[in-house]
């Protein structure tokens, strides 16, 4: 039997590594200029559709809304919310 052990500078590693990628994903106009985010948290969709938490949560449950879920957070993608934006707008 193989038995790998993990040091704490393994953990450190991947910790850094984890952090520059969630980094990476996380582009969503915030100002004008600056760069656009792919991923966004669910407090900053909650604030860009001004919907509460529990709407947040009945468009994942009913598949509305895709997401990700990364440890305890919840990620969704800017085209996706973008999406729901334009289907939402075109059914008025």
């Amino acid at each position: 039997m193989n038995i790998d052990l993990i040091t704490r500078e393994d953990l450190e590693k991947f910790k850094k590594e984890l952090l520059e990628e969630i980094k990476r994903y996380q582009q969503y106009p915030r100002k004008k200029g600056e760069e656009t985010r792919v991923w966004l948290k669910s407090y900053e969709v909650r604030k860009l559709l001004s919907i509460s938490a529990g709407t947040l949560q009945n468009l994942r449950v009913n598949g509305t809304l895709p997401y990700n879920k990364i440890g305890g957070l919840m990620y969704y993608r800017y085209d996706d919310i973008q999406k729901l934006m334009d289907g939402v707008s075109n059914t008025k």
